[in-house]
């Protein structure tokens, strides 16, 4: 029995490509890319983020390898960040995770400090 918790363990690790922790969220995002030739714009909520990457609840069906610009309204930032590359790294209907490709400074500092506050923020009492 131990055994297989330290397989299951194993198998969790190697499964987990994240190169840094996600933090629950939920914001709204609008995405955009080509499809099929087609262009496809759509409205989503970002469940996770993290410096590398964002879970994304849309209200359109993209593919897996599709690149997307965003457009997030990051909470305490007063206009909308704009990233202008990201890739479709899974999905699963209408769920789908990004990789965010090499952002602009600006975006990789509001990103790192989005979840270095959530981490690291003092708990009020």
């Amino acid at each position: 029995m131990r055994q297989a918790n330290s397989d299951s363990a194993d198998s969790a690790t190697r499964d987990n490509r994240r190169r840094t922790e996600r933090v629950p969220t939920r914001f709204s995002l609008m995405y955009s890319g080509i499809c099929d030739g087609r262009m496809v714009i759509g409205n989503g909520v970002v469940a996770n983020i993290s410096q590398f990457g964002i879970g994304i609840h849309g209200n359109h069906i993209v593919k897996l390898g599709m690149d997307l610009s965003l457009f997030v309204d990051l909470p305490g930032v007063e206009e909308p960040m704009c990233i202008a590359e990201s890739r479709v790294c899974w999905m699963s209907g209408r769920r789908f995770g990004v990789e965010v490709i090499a952002p602009k400074v600006e975006v990789q500092n509001q990103l790192r400090f989005y979840v270095w506050n959530y981490l690291y923020r003092p708990v009020t009492k």
